[in-house]
């Protein structure tokens, strides 16, 4: 099987899980077998381009006519079974679908945020999730607040992106939802249920789990939607020391706030930014991964590198988060809480927890609220050794190499297989 896997790089001074997860699908791919062809533009490539070519940019994230170019030629060389797309902004757009269409190559696309409709692609603007472009055939609200990289004009012209490529994006041939909530959002965006298959990311074994730390880890990008004030607000309402340590690790406009908790109190260390040698050994060294989301949240890389280490996790009840925890049951709006009880673990029967704290296969999720993430601390603490063997049990079955890469192999024969003469 030959695979155009097509994806525009974020920059690399903004770390970028998605890039990450592209590079390693590649490597999963070619080590199934699969021919691969990178078809990979950067942002990075943006400071050094011609005059000519930047004098084009505004107009890319619509057309891109160079890249169009590119991929024409790369088909009509190579004639590839399937192209999956992966993130087309700015430099080689939506219009993609389109060319590989015109050539008769069906198109696989793997949702990684909800830019089908969002601007800024996350559904929260000015610290609070926000959907008010949802069902709009112009996204207005982004243009007024500014959504898109802090510019009414940028905002504009990605707007105007969505609007002209509505129909391009129901073109596509199979959507990958990376969570049953992507699901959920691209069948509210109009996309038929047929078309959507349910297929996480994974990342590579990182062999048998170490025994458990002590403590917590939190380790995102330290923004607000990612929830560290949160954290922060539920971590203080417990006396100093009495969780055990708690390690921030990350980097971003928050800094501040991870550098003046750890200041105030003894039992909170940040970390700083971290290589990966630095990222395994800072989950080793704990016993739970926190993600405190406060956005609806698609799939953090960091949930399953905790479950392929065998530590359970503690989140809020958004986006991807129940889902990777296998607690994505039916779930209440944001703010009411799941139920009060529920199943701490397989075989263990029925314990009662705190009030809006829920327990899934490989976690806990809560209301994204201090005083729920703050009950939740100590049951997380008390619990983990009980759930660190069905975390390690969850990623095995669910987030591993082999299985996501069989699941993606079935993807592309039955796109291949049904693609129709264009």
């Amino acid at each position: 099987m030959r695979i155009v896997v097509a994806h525009n790089r974020y920059r690399e001074a903004q770390p970028s899980g998605e890039n990450t997860i592209v590079d390693a699908e590649i490597a999963q791919l070619t080590a199934a077998g699969v021919e691969v062809l990178p078809f990979i533009r950067s942002s990075d490539e943006i400071p050094s381009m011609s005059k000519s070519a930047k004098a084009l940019l505004p107009i890319s994230p619509i057309w891109a006519p160079r890249a169009q170019e590119d991929l024409s030629r790369l088909i009509t060389g190579h004639r590839p079974d399937v192209l999956h797309l992966h993130n087309p902004y700015p430099l080689i757009s939506p219009w993609i679908v389109r060319t590989a269409h015109r050539h008769g190559v069906p198109v696989v696309q793997t949702v990684h945020n909800y830019r089908q409709v969002c601007s800024s692609g996350l559904y929260f603007r000015d610290g609070m999730i926000c959907q008010d472009c949802r069902g709009r055939a112009l996204g207005v609200p982004a243009i007024v607040h500014r959504c898109y990289r802090g510019s009414r004009a940028q905002s504009a012209l990605m707007a105007t992106t969505l609007a002209v490529h509505r129909g391009t994006w129901r073109s596509v041939d199979r959507f990958v939802a990376l969570t049953s909530a992507v699901a959920d959002h691209l069948r509210d965006y109009g996309i038929p249920a047929e078309r959507i298959v349910v297929k996480p990311n994974g990342i590579p074994d990182p062999g048998a789990p170490a025994p458990l730390g002590d403590g917590f880890l939190y380790m995102a990008r330290l923004s607000p939607e990612k929830g560290l004030d949160l954290l922060l607000d539920a971590w203080r309402r417990h006396p100093d020391g009495t969780l055990g340590p708690l390690r921030i690790a990350g980097d971003g406009e928050l800094r501040p706030l991870a550098e003046a908790a750890a200041a105030e109190r003894a039992d909170v260390t940040y970390l700083g930014p971290l290589d990966r040698t630095g990222v395994r050994a800072a989950i080793e060294a704990s016993a739970v991964i926190i993600a405190a989301s406060t956005w609806h949240d698609v799939l953090p890389t960091v949930i399953i590198e905790a479950l392929a280490a065998g530590r359970p996790v503690l989140g809020t009840a958004l986006g991807g988060i129940p889902y990777l925890l296998g607690a994505d049951g039916p779930r209440e709006p944001a703010g009411t809480g799941p139920a009060a009880v529920a199943s701490a673990a397989p075989g263990e029967g029925r314990v009662a927890l705190p009030t809006g704290v829920a327990a899934g296969e490989a976690g806990w999720v809560v209301p994204p609220e201090p005083a729920a993430m703050a009950a939740a601390l100590p049951v997380a603490r008390a619990g983990a050794a009980t759930l660190a063997p069905t975390a390690r049990a969850r990623y095995e079955r669910t987030f591993h190499p082999d299985v996501v890469t069989k699941r993606l192999l079935d993807v592309y024969a039955d796109v291949s297989r049904r693609a129709q003469p264009r």
